[in-house]
């Protein structure tokens, strides 16, 4: 009783997939990924373990194809799994088995494969793999939240709605530059799992997304100073005040407290040196 969808984005060879199902906390099983590797969806009557072994076998060079041929290949219930996998390449391979309770089945498409099951209609997954082709206009990660979106307008899961969940890798793209979790959000349990989704995709926006190069600003004054102050405490050195631009659209930040908290929570200084700005 879930729907997915997982990808890969030509622009910036981001892997991500989202998720929605009638089952509490969906998040926590269905959606598998790997910068520069690739992303695994198992669903139906899951074998979670098709996850990591699934990213194992892409990590070592299988295809899509081959990582989801050897994972069915060795399953003794593979009439009754339901699964996906797109590689770091795009390409995708699905299945879904003939036990899968009815409306079963899946799409897949250029680097992307839409798929599901106790669903109220096949229109789901082609309603999900229309938005996928047509919302250009949107960053990944907001792609594949409108495509769960689509797919619930469309019918959805037959059972309704519980549990939601987006998951978008990228090498360096974690919290301080240090894992691949470049978003990962999870609603698991709320009447409105797929709206609740796209609000705290749209707080993540605000709190982590690092700054475009049109969106620095010169920094003046007491901030710039403050700026350079805490450089110079990480061990930088002496530095230049009018050098902090680089940290870039603080507009309106001057005299507000907490300016180290700020900096930490947007990603602009690496979170493990807080306790030595302070000391500092």
């Amino acid at each position: 009783m879930t729907f997915s969808i997982i990808a890969r984005d030509p622009e910036t060879g981001d892997l991500g997939g989202a998720v929605q199902s009638r089952f509490l906390g969906v998040g926590s099983l269905v959606l598998h990924g790997r910068a520069g590797v690739g992303m695994v969806a198992t669903q139906a009557w899951a074998n979670v373990a098709y996850g990591p072994r699934g990213l194992a076998l892409l990590e070592v060079g299988a295809t899509a194809r081959q990582a989801l041929e050897v994972l069915v290949g060795a399953d003794d219930q593979p009439g009754q799994r339901q699964a996906a996998i797109v590689d770091a390449a795009g390409r995708v391979a699905a299945h879904t088995g003939g036990d899968c309770p009815d409306w079963a089945g899946h799409h897949t498409g250029d680097g992307f494969s839409c798929q599901g099951n106790i669903l109220v209609s096949g229109a789901t997954v082609e309603a999900m793999a229309a938005a996928m082709r047509e919302r250009s206009g949107l960053e990944f990660a907001e792609r594949l939240v409108a495509a769960l979106q689509a797919g619930q307008a469309a019918g959805g899961d037959a059972r309704g709605q519980q549990s939601a969940a987006l998951l978008v890798v990228r090498k360096g793209g974690g919290y301080g530059g240090r894992s691949d979790r470049h978003v990962d959000l999870r609603v698991d349990d709320h009447p409105a799992p797929i709206a609740e989704l796209g609000r705290l995709l749209a707080l993540h926006r605000r709190y982590f997304r690092r700054p475009s190069d049109d969106e620095l600003v010169e920094l003046t004054g007491p901030l710039a100073a403050e700026v350079a102050g805490l450089l110079a405490r990480r061990g930088a050195g002496p530095v230049d005040p009018g050098d902090a631009a680089v940290w870039a659209a603080l507009e309106g930040w001057a005299g507000m407290e907490n300016l180290e908290e700020r900096l930490v929570r947007r990603g602009w200084i690496d979170p493990t040196t807080l306790a030595v700005l302070r000391e500092g």
